[in-house]
């Protein structure tokens, strides 16, 4: 797993609103890091409706292609200036961008409307890229302009350690404030918690100016109304115990949160399974 550094920002989109939001986001990222921005739709072709009747691909092709230069269009004048490409790329949707977050600096995809159903669908290209990607996701949420600090969120676990480094980096490059959040179960807990926050951020070079902050209640809920004032938040997906590609927390995150939300991972998680597979809904929901 790499930390963002010179690298495209991979932008996926399908022709929703939130991909248009996505699109956005990945404009100022690109500008920001001074990255050229590369705006993805991978068609896939559509297959026989019936034996009696021909797919209309001409159709498909055309649309996919009004897609890519809608999201273009809209990078473009949200962040005049910005160096963007458009790309039509024919193949299953998870597989090339897991390819592409290969050499990224970030892919960025938007949420899809996630939260409106019971539970995370385990076989969606946005659960499978935020999951299995490479290089950091970002999920952009809206159109909320950036405000507040960035926030880190912290367990003790490599994954959130790594994201604690990619929230550092980010915050310097910003010049923003960055808080670092972690999250007890009970009061008697708050000291425990500081000692964790304390060794946290002796791991991390360049985090003296820091806020730190012990919370207390359950991580996914507490987290989620934390969203709700800062900038950006980023985050470790795979927890303390490290036993499925997305926790239990960074589910409800990817969900709920109310600001954009950056996904790190410590390894490469599902490297064992070939690029484009699905695991089961038990191996990411575990």
């Amino acid at each position: 797993m790499r930390i963002p550094g010179p690298g495209p920002v991979v932008v996926g989109v399908n022709g929703t609103s939130s991909g248009l939001a996505a699109a956005r986001l990945g404009a100022r990222e690109a500008v920001a890091r001074g990255q050229p921005l590369r705006i993805l739709h991978v068609f896939s072709w559509p297959g026989r409706r019936s034996l009696d009747d021909a797919p209309d691909w001409a159709s498909a092709r055309k649309e996919a292609g009004r897609i890519v230069a809608e999201a273009v269009a809209t990078a473009s004048r949200a962040v005049p200036g910005v160096h963007v490409e458009g790309l039509l790329t024919d193949g299953l949707p998870v597989r090339e961008l897991l390819a592409r977050s290969r050499t990224a600096a970030l892919v960025v995809l938007g949420d899809d409307d996630v939260g409106l159903g019971p539970r995370l669908p385990a076989d969606s290209v946005l659960v499978q890229t935020v999951a299995r990607a490479r290089c950091p996701v970002v999920v952009a949420r809206g159109n909320r302009p950036p405000a507040g600090p960035l926030l880190a969120a912290v367990d003790g676990s490599p994954s959130s350690l790594l994201a604690l480094r990619v929230a550092a980096a980010e915050a310097a490059r910003r010049e923003i404030a960055l808080e670092i959040a972690h999250v007890v179960g009970h009061e008697d807990d708050r000291d425990a918690g500081r000692r964790l926050l304390e060794s946290a951020v002796a791991a991390v070079p360049g985090l003296g100016g820091a806020r730190r902050r012990v919370l207390v209640g359950e991580p996914a809920p507490i987290l989620v109304r934390a969203s709700r004032r800062a900038r950006m938040m980023i985050v470790g997906p795979r927890g303390v115990g490290g036993g499925s590609l997305l926790g239990p927390v960074a589910q409800q995150l990817l969900r709920r949160c109310a600001c954009p939300t950056v996904f790190v991972h410590g390894t490469p998680a599902g490297e064992r399974s070939p690029a484009g597979t699905v695991p089961s809904a038990g191996a990411l929901m575990s």
